[in-house]
C-alpha cells in the first residue's frame, strides 16, 4: 500500500509524523496541491523509496502501489550543504555521550567539565563505585563536580547563611520553589525618625519574576514583626520605599561636637561621596546620648539647648576644593529629657561631590547634673543616577529597631519563592510567565535567557520538552534549586536535567534531551549481516570489592530547608557500602528515594557495554535510542537474510536451530531499518525454512537490487538483546556505535 509520511522531527523519524494514503497514479506535486501545500514552512526534503527527489521532479514522480514518500523537515540554524547527501548527513550525524560534555559545551560556546572526571560511566568515590552508563550519576558530595552549590552559598551553606553583599558574584537564578537568603542589592543604611531608628534594606531575590510565598526573619514570619514594612518590586518596577544608592562615610564614628569656647574645633572635613559620583542630598545623623536636661533642685529636669553649624564644600575627584565653605544650616534643639535623642537632618545640595564639617556653636554645660553631649553619628550621601535593575525581582524593607529585631536578625531575611517562567505549547507558543516547578521549562529558560545560552527557539527541541514535561508532571518530578555561584550553561543544564533522569546533548545544531525510561520499540536492528566483521566487542563491567551496594542520596529537604539524606538499596542488598551522591535541585524525599532506587538498579543491571561498526544505517539511532542486536558470538539469537517468501514460508540464508521447548519467534528488519515482529514461527521443511504462524505486516524484500530483508531468530525473547545507544561516531563511511545492554528491572526498581 502506498504511503506518504511528513516527518516534523528529523532526528526521531518515528515521532511527530503525519501519515497519509495517496491515490495511485497521482504525482507528488498533485498530492501536495490537493492539500493546499504550495511550499513547506520549513526547509524540507523529499525521499521516495529511499531516494531523494528534487522539487523540479515532483510533478514527474507518479505514486504506485508500493510507493513510500517521506517529507523530512531539516534542522535550522546551521550552514547549508550543496548536496542532498550532505544534508541527510547533517540530519543524522550524532556524536553524543554523557562523557562528551566538554565537547558539547564547546560547540555551544561554553566549556564544561561535566562527566570528564566521572570516568565515562561511573562516579568513583571513597570506598565505593557507582555505575550508570546512560545517565551519569549526579556529582558526589566530595566536590568532584565543577559546581558545588554549598560552597559559600548564602542558601546552602550554614556558615555563609544570611544576607550579604556578594560583590563580583552572580545574581542568583532560582528555579522551582525554594528558600533564598537574598543578597543586598544596595548598601543598607539607617535613619532616625521620631527618635526611632529605621533600617533600610534592598534585597535581590533573583533574576526573573517570582511568586513570593513567605518572608521570614530567621524562622519567624515577617507578619509577627509589626515594626517591618516591605514591598516586592517586579522586574522593571520602581523602588519607592527607599533610596537605592546611599553611601555612608566610614570615618564618622560618633565624634563629639564641642564649641570653640570649650576647646573644640571643626570636626572634619569628611568626604561624603566617592570619586566619580555626585550627590544632591546630604544626610547627617546626630545623637545626644544623654538627652538634654539639667537636674534641678526640686528633683525635676530643666530644659537645655544644643546648637551646631553644618558646613559643606564642593570638591573634585582629586579632593581639591571647588569653592568656599557654605553653611547648610545652624541647628538648634532644646529638650528636658534624659532619654537619648537621635535625629537625622537632610540637606538638598546642587549635584556634586562634597566634604562636610560640623562645629558646636553653644557652650557645653559640664555640670554633673547636666546632660547635653552632641555626637556626630553618620554622614550619608544620596547619589544621583537612574536605578535600572533590569530583569530582577527586588525586596525593599523598612525595619524599626526594637528588642525584637537585633543587628544579627536583621540580616537573616529569607523568602520562600516560586519561579515564574513561560511555558511553551506546540499550537499557542509561549505563555505568559506563571509559577512553575517544571524541569522542562527551567531547562528552556537556561537555554534561552540572557543570563543563559541566548539560543533561539529553533535551536532547542521544544517538542521534546513538552513530552518530557508531561511525564515529569505525572511522576511528581520537579527541580527546585538556586544557582548563586559561577558555572557554565552546560553545567546548569545538566544539573536540572539530572533531576528528571535526563541528559542534554547536541545534534545537528539543536539542543536535545533524552530521558532514561522504558522503551519497547527498537528503532534499528543490527546483526552480523550489517555489523563490520571483527568489530563486535562486549565489555563487562565486573563488580568488585569497591562496588557500591546501595546509594546515599543527599538532597535539600523542603520541609526543613536543610540538607537531608536517604539510603536507597535494592530489596536483596545488604546496604553496607553506599555510594554518596548529591542530587542538586531535589527537595522532595520521595523523589530522592525514586532516583536512589533507579541509580542502585542501574548500578547492578547495566554492566554490559557493546560496541560495533556498521555502515550508514548506523545513523538511524541517536543517543538513548533502543536498538536490537543479534550476534552469534554471545549467542544472542541467530541471524541472516530472507532469500524467499512464499507465505507463510520464509526461506533463510542461514540455518536455524529449534529448541526442544519454548515458543520460537522471528524478527524482520524493514527497509527503513525498523523492526517488524516478533512473529511466532514453527520449523519448516528444513533448517533453512521457517513457518509463520501469524500474518506479518509487510512483504520482505528478497531480490538482488538492494539489501535483502534481515531476520533474527530465537526462543522467546532470546532472538536478540535490546540496548540503549550511548554514542554514534562517524568514521568516514563507517559508523561506530556504543550501547549498553538494557534491563527492564532498571525502570521498575523505583515503583
Amino acid at each position: 500500500m502506498a504511503q506518504v509520511a511528513i516527518h516534523h522531527n528529523p532526528f526521531h523519524l518515528h515521532k511527530n509524523v503525519d501519515l497519509f494514503t495517496p491515490r495511485i497514479g497521482q504525482s507528488i506535486r498533485g498530492w501536495l496541491d490537493e492539500r493546499g501545500i504550495v511550499e513547506f514552512s520549513k526547509p524540507t526534503i523529499c525521499i521516495v523509496d529511499g531516494e531523494p527527489v528534487l522539487r523540479k521532479d515532483w510533478p514527474l514522480v507518479i505514486v504506485h502501489k508500493e510507493t513510500v514518500i517521506a517529507f523530512i523537515t531539516l534542522p535550522q540554524g546551521g550552514g547549508g550543504g550543496g548536496k542532498i547527501f550532505r544534508a541527510v548527513l547533517s540530519i543524522a550525524v550524532m556524536v553524543a555521550a554523557p562523557y562528551a560534555g566538554a565537547a558539547l559545551g564547546a560547540a555551544m560556546g561554553v566549556t564544561s567539565t561535566v562527566g570528564i572526571s566521572l570516568l565515562t560511566a561511573g562516579v568513583a568515590l571513597a570506598g565505593s563505585v557507582l555505575v550508570n552508563a546512560l545517565i551519569p550519576p549526579p556529582s558526589p558530595s566530595s566536590g568532584m563536580s565543577s559546581y558545588n552549590p554549598t560552597a559559600l552559598s548564602p542558601t546552602y551553606s550554614i556558615q555563609a547563611q544570611g544576607n550579604q553583599a556578594r560583590l563580583g558574584e552572580p545574581i542568583p537564578v532560582v528555579y522551582g520553589r525554594h528558600i533564598i537568603y537574598p543578597d543586598f542589592g544596595a548598601a543598607p543604611y539607617s535613619e532616625f525618625e521620631g527618635n526611632e531608628q529605621y533600617l533600610y534594606q534592598l534585597h535581590v531575590i533573583g533574576q526573573g519574576e517570582y511568586d513570593v510565598e513567605q518572608i521570614c526573619i530567621e524562622d519567624t514570619p515577617i507578619t509577627s514583626f509589626k515594626e517591618i514594612i516591605y514591598e516586592i518590586i517586579p522586574p522593571g518596577g520602581a523602588v519607592t520605599m527607599l533610596d537605592t544608592d546611599v553611601v555612608t562615610a566610614p570615618e564618622i564614628a560618633g565624634q563629639e561636637l564641642l564649641a570653640i569656647a570649650d576647646g573644640g574645633e571643626w570636626v572634619g572635613p569628611f568626604v561624603a561621596n566617592p570619586t566619580e559620583t555626585t550627590t544632591d542630598l546630604l544626610a547627617l545623623d546626630i545623637i545626644m546620648p544623654k538627652g538634654l536636661y539639667y537636674a534641678n533642685d526640686s528633683g525635676g529636669l530643666s530644659s537645655r539647648t544644643a546648637s551646631w553649624e553644618v558646613q559643606a564644600r564642593e570638591i573634585d575627584d582629586e579632593g581639591n576644593a571647588l569653592g568656599a565653605w557654605t553653611t547648610l544650616a545652624t541647628e538648634t534643639h532644646s529638650a528636658a529629657t534624659n532619654t537619648a535623642i537621635r535625629k537625622t537632618y537632610k540637606y538638598p545640595v546642587a549635584a556634586g561631590r562634597y566634604e562636610v564639617q560640623l562645629l558646636r556653636t553653644n557652650a557645653k554645660d559640664n555640670s554633673a547634673r547636666a546632660g547635653n553631649d552632641v555626637n556626630w553619628s553618620a554622614l550619608k550621601a544620596h547619589l544621583v543616577g537612574e536605578s535600572d535593575f533590569g530583569n530582577i525581582t527586588m525586596l525593599a524593607m523598612k525595619m524599626r529597631a526594637t528588642d525584637n529585631l537585633s543587628q544579627r536578625s536583621s540580616r537573616m531575611v529569607n523568602c520562600v519563592v516560586t519561579r515564574k517562567l513561560s511555558v511553551w505549547h506546540p499550537i499557542t507558543g509561549w505563555s505568559a510567565v506563571q509559577p512553575t516547578r517544571s524541569i522542562a521549562w527551567a531547562m528552556a529558560d537556561i537555554l534561552k535567557a540572557n543570563y543563559g545560552a541566548k539560543l533561539a527557539d529553533a535551536r532547542v527541541d521544544l517538542s521534546a520538552l513538552v513530552a518530557l514535561d508531561t511525564i515529569w508532571t505525572a511522576r511528581g518530578d520537579t527541580f527546585n534549586g538556586v544557582f548563586d555561584r559561577k558555572l557554565t550553561v552546560w553545567d546548569a543544564l545538566t544539573q536540572v536535567a539530572r533531576c528528571g533522569r535526563a541528559i542534554p546533548f547536541l545534534q545537528g545544531g539543536l539542543v536535545r534531551f533524552v530521558r532514561d525510561e522504558p522503551r519497547t520499540l527498537p528503532v534499528a536492528m543490527f546483526s552480523p549481516r550489517n555489523i563490520v566483521k571483527g568489530s563486535f566487542k562486549i565489555d563487562f563491567v565486573m563488580p568488585g570489592d569497591d562496588t557500591a551496594d546501595s546509594v546515599k542520596v543527599e538532597f535539600f529537604n523542603q520541609r526543613t530547608w536543610k540538607q537531608d539524606e536517604i539510603i536507597a538499596s535494592l530489596p536483596d542488598s545488604a546496604g553496607e557500602q553506599p555510594a554518596s551522591v548529591s542530587l542538586f535541585g531535589c527537595t522532595d524525599k520521595n523523589q530522592a528515594t525514586r532516583e536512589g532506587m533507579y541509580m542502585a538498579a542501574a548500578n547492578r543491571y547495566r554492566r554490559r557495554i557493546v560496541s560495533f561498526r556498521t555502515e550508514l544505517e548506523g545513523m538511524i539511532p541517536t543517543y538513548g535510542d533502543l536498538i536490537a542486536i543479534s550476534h552469534d558470538m554471545p549467542r544472542w539469537g541467530e541471524a541472516g537474510d530472507i532469500l524467499a517468501y512464499n507465505a507463510p514460508v520464509l526461506s533463510l540464508s542461514e540455518p536455524v536451530t529449534f529448541g526442544e521447548t519454548g515458543t520460537h519467534y522471528v524478527v524482520l528488519r524493514r527497509k527503513d531499518g525498523s523492526l517488524s515482529g516478533p512473529w511466532m514461527v514453527s520449523a519448516g521443511g528444513n533448517a533453512y525454512q521457517l513457518q509463520l504462524l501469524e500474518e506479518i505486516d509487510f512483504t520482505p524484500y528478497t531480490g538482488t537490487e538492494e539489501e535483502r530483508t534481515h531476520f533474527s531468530f530465537g526462543v522467546g525473547e532470546h532472538w536478540g538483546v535490546l540496548a540503549r545507544v550511548l554514542a554514534v561516531r562517524p568514521r568516514g563511511e563507517i559508523i561506530e556505535i556504543s550501547a549498553v545492554v538494557e534491563n527492564p528491572l532498571v525502570h521498575t526498581a523505583d515503583q
